[in-house]
């Protein structure tokens, strides 16, 4: 089980690597890894889990996020959210994406960032999507909004890109053309 003390932290070599794509059929090491990135999300959202082990919650993890440099992430929204997407990511790319943007009006949170930074982070607004599931199988799916916001900011974590290195270092709030702002805090 993924714990925080598992998780690196902003300044670690591996969050700045272009992480390795993924061969099939998956190694049992990498199918362990990606089911436990998928636990770890799924745990961080019950009040339960947060308490026992003490867990910051989260929508998404990246395996460069416990220090692996391969291309897998996991994303969970529980129902209670009012978005339902429950993936795990393997070599995921996106294939098409909207003109307008969206961003979080909040600003973003990283597991990986132990403090707050301000801003506003544009993302693409609506994205399609393509990635392989635990089985090798590719599937291909649309995502707006929370569901998109998150996707690439995992997907970032496979190219080495952190969530500020998008925020205008001058302005961190200036206004984003052609952009819409999402309320919702949530940590990937």
């Amino acid at each position: 089980m993924i714990l925080m003390k598992d998780i690196v932290r902003e300044g670690h070599p591996t969050l700045r690597q272009r992480a390795e794509e993924v061969k099939f059929p998956l190694s049992a090491e990498d199918k362990k890894l990606a089911e436990e990135l998928m636990e770890y999300v799924v745990n961080s959202q019950d009040e339960e889990m947060i308490e026992k082990y003490d867990l910051r919650p989260g929508v998404g993890i990246a395996a460069p996020q416990v220090n692996v440099a391969k291309r897998i992430f996991a994303i969970h929204f529980d129902e209670d959210s009012g978005e339902n997407l429950s993936i795990i990511a393997i070599n995921p790319k996106i294939v098409s994406h909207s003109v307008e943007k969206a961003y979080l009006a909040s600003g973003e949170g990283c597991l990986s960032v132990d403090r707050f930074i301000p801003g506003y982070v544009p993302r693409y607004a609506r994205i399609t999507v393509k990635a392989s599931d635990l089985e090798g199988k590719e599937y291909k799916m649309r995502l707006k909004g929370l569901p998109a916001i998150a996707f690439q900011h995992e997907l970032d974590h496979l190219n080495g890109v952190m969530f500020f290195d998008h925020i205008n270092p001058d302005n961190p709030f200036a206004e984003i053309e052609n952009a819409i702002a999402i309320s919702r805090d949530i940590e990937e």
